[in-house]
């Protein structure tokens, strides 16, 4: 895994997003910055819809705008919440990284200021994903 202060950087990066959030009905923000294999950092934030099932969470948002720049390589992605609970990545935005990385992608999780990050790994939060293997016919 990286060092603290790598983790360090790429929550702030996730943490400064959180401010171009759009969210008049929860007022919970998220930032999410990911890195690629490569080292370049793309970031994104949640932004409601009133239908809610039309809203885009941070994680989502910052895989699309790396995606659509041509990267499909991901190490790590950092998560932080307004409250700086430790939030971890939905189910939905876990199936999602998990079209494009591996269980070894590292998700760090912001538990606060002077608080050390929790680090999982996408394999742990999503054991037995839904692949393209498990979607073939036999």
């Amino acid at each position: 895994m990286a060092d603290s202060d790598d983790s360090d950087d790429l929550l702030e990066r996730a943490r400064e997003i959180q401010s171009r959030a759009h969210v008049p009905y929860s007022e919970y923000r998220v930032g999410a910055a990911l890195e690629t294999a490569d080292g370049a950092v793309f970031v994104g934030c949640n932004l409601e819809n009133a239908n809610f099932s039309n809203s885009l969470h941070a994680e989502e948002v910052a895989v699309a705008e790396a995606v659509k720049r041509g990267h499909d390589d991901f190490a790590r992605i950092a998560v932080s919440s307004g409250r700086r609970d430790g939030v971890t990545p939905c189910g939905m935005c876990r199936q999602t990284l998990a079209e494009f990385c591996d269980d070894d992608l590292v998700v760090i999780c912001d538990e606060g200021e002077g608080e050390a990050p929790t680090e999982y790994t996408l394999g742990d939060l999503l054991p037995n994903t839904i692949s393209q293997e498990t979607l073939e016919d036999d």
